[in-house]
């Protein structure tokens, strides 16, 4: 297994956009209440240098690790639906809901399907169920199914995520950790978004949602690296 510090000193660098993106959006913190372009591209610029640290490892690493391009295409997807929630007030929010969907189906096709671990399933499925069930009182009309639909993806996503560590068995790798993590930031940015949109006026709400977003972000696209790491450390020995 490649070091956590091998692989922080080689993907490090190709982060620092990320990062500085991340920081322009927080300290420009642009009202939501005046959707524009510009608000668009600052909202979405992290994701785009998510989608150019991929594309750093070479399009040959994308055309052949199946996993990695499918993380690349959820990015992809994410910053559309990033696009379409900063217009959500003027009826734009189904479709960042449906863009985030597709999202979560990819990562969890990265993911895969072994090793299977139905008790993590089941957990995952006890929490997603929950959050349902508060959630119900408060939905209406398409959003009573949508979300179902919705919380049944982003669960599916993160069942996957965390069967893939595997701690128990010592079979685990930091980006498998990386992508659990990274899902489970996703799900609490997402419920944060819910019970914001649906439910009650969440303190810090925008801070919370983007914050949680953005790493959740990060740690999934280092997650897709792990082959290409293990091949060069290959190398190397």
């Amino acid at each position: 297994m490649v070091s956590p510090v091998t692989v922080v000193k080689s993907e490090g660098p190709k982060l620092v956009p990320f990062f500085k993106a991340t920081c322009v959006y927080f300290v420009l913190w642009l009202p939501t209440s005046s959707p524009s372009w510009f608000s668009a591209l600052i909202k979405c610029l992290p994701i785009f240098c998510l989608w150019v640290f991929l594309l750093a490892h070479g399009i040959n690493f994308l055309v052949s690790h199946r996993s990695a391009s499918r993380i690349l295409a959820g990015l992809i997807f994410s910053a559309v639906g990033d696009a379409f929630l900063i217009w959500q007030e003027q009826g734009y929010f189904i479709h960042g809901l449906l863009m985030f969907a597709i999202t979560h189906i990819l990562y969890s096709s990265a993911f895969g399907m072994k090793p299977l671990d139905l008790k993590a399933g089941l957990l995952m499925g006890v929490v997603s169920s929950s959050c349902y069930a508060f959630l119900y009182s408060y939905l209406s009309g398409p959003f009573t199914y949508l979300v179902a639909v919705y919380i049944g993806l982003i669960g599916f996503m993160g069942w996957r995520a965390v069967a893939g560590v595997q701690l128990c068995n010592d079979l685990w790798t930091w980006t498998k950790l990386s992508a659990c993590v990274g899902a489970m930031l996703f799900m609490v940015s997402d419920l944060t978004i819910a019970l914001n949109e649906f439910c009650f006026p969440v303190p810090y709400s925008r801070f919370i949602i983007m914050a949680t977003y953005y790493a959740a972000q990060m740690l999934i696209a280092l997650s897709a690296v792990e082959t290409r790491e293990e091949e060069d450390f290959r190398k190397r020995s």
